[in-house]
């Protein structure tokens, strides 16, 4: 039985077997079997496992951010509207074959946009270019999620399901979990809140199927199996994501508040310039970047240009204003450096 065989039948004794409190610990041992799988299919040795034309794209700019949504969904067309980037755009689907990269200059900043294939149901199983298409998402700096406005409202989530399978957590945070493997002494579990979600048997499990057995672990939130598992394989990557409907002109004032009403969505519309500017806006904000200027003594700061630097950035001396090493930096801070005689 292969890999797919074997991911296949584990998430069907999931979906067969009655989620309560006698089953917990089954089926905390089928999502920990699950994880290991998909990690061997995402990690594959071999040619296999080399990276598909047009998808090893240079990092460039302050930011990196993925457009990634179904075929036929406006990606090009945005790629297109928001960069000097020309990226063929048509009604039919799969009109995009590779990563097309675009930069937006936004005040200064450079943000790489990038322009992916539309992914299809199991692309985290390698189906389409899946595959390719979620190893660029793992590296952005932020998803942007393109959506239809018009079709299914089960969009989003049939594309955070291929996104969770292959690693990455959209608008989450990591788990306030420490986890230390090492060469003896056996397994040190404990944790400083109650927990409602896991126990430490199934701690210990976990960590046996994954041949773990010597280990320190405390754990600090009331913690579920998943977030558990993402601690031990310790390669989950956490991600901003902005969700993006287009064709917003396709649809009623009531449809159109509702979504806009959602919570990390902006609404558009490509074919009639409709909220680009905010959409951009949004971008930045979600990014978590901050900008800052240089002034020399004596001299008016320099607004010309600016210094790009992630939010919680610090410096060690500020004025007018003296601050210590752990300042953190404010959107558009002037910053002068004095060298002590």
């Amino acid at each position: 039985m292969g890999i797919l065989e074997k991911i296949a039948e584990i998430e069907r004794e999931i979906g067969r077997t009655q989620k309560n409190k006698a089953t917990e610990y089954h089926l905390g041992l089928l999502k920990a079997k699950l994880a290991k799988y998909r990690l061997q299919l995402l990690e594959p040795s071999g040619k296999s496992g080399q990276k598909g034309e047009g998808f090893d794209v240079m990092r460039s700019g302050d930011a990196r951010v993925a457009m990634i949504g179904f075929p036929s969904v406006g990606k090009s067309t945005l790629l297109n509207k928001l960069t000097k980037t020309h990226s063929v755009a048509s009604a039919y689907e799969f009109t995009t074959l590779t990563c097309i990269p675009g930069k937006i200059d936004y005040h200064g900043a450079q943000i790489q946009l990038l322009d992916l294939p539309g992914i299809i149901e199991g692309a985290s199983q390698g189906k389409g270019r899946g595959r390719q298409v979620v190893a660029v998402a793992r590296t952005a700096d932020l998803v942007l999620m393109v959506l239809d406005a018009t079709k299914a409202k089960n969009q989003r989530e049939l594309l955070e399901r291929e996104l969770e399978a292959v690693g990455i957590r959209v608008n989450k945070r990591r788990p306030n979990v420490y986890f230390k493997v090492k060469t003896g002494g056996g397994l040190s579990i404990n944790a400083t809140c109650k927990l409602t979600k896991i126990n430490e048997k199934m701690v210990y499990h976990i960590l046996h199927d994954y041949r773990i057995f010597n280990a320190e672990v405390l754990i600090r939130e009331d913690i579920t199996v998943d977030g558990f598992i993402d601690v031990v394989l310790g390669n989950r990557k956490y991600i901003n994501c902005l969700y993006c409907y287009n064709k917003i002109d396709s649809i009623s004032m009531e449809e159109l508040d509702a979504i806009a009403r959602e919570p990390n969505t902006v609404v558009v519309s490509c074919e009639m310039d409709l909220n680009l500017e905010y959409l951009v806006d949004k971008m930045w904000e979600h990014l978590n970047l901050t900008r800052g200027y240089t002034k020399k003594r004596g001299e008016d700061p320099d607004f010309d240009g600016g210094l790009i630097m992630r939010a919680g950035a610090t410096i060690e001396h500020h004025n007018p204003q003296r601050v210590g090493l752990a300042h953190v930096v404010q959107n558009e801070d002037v910053v002068q450096i004095v060298k002590k005689k």
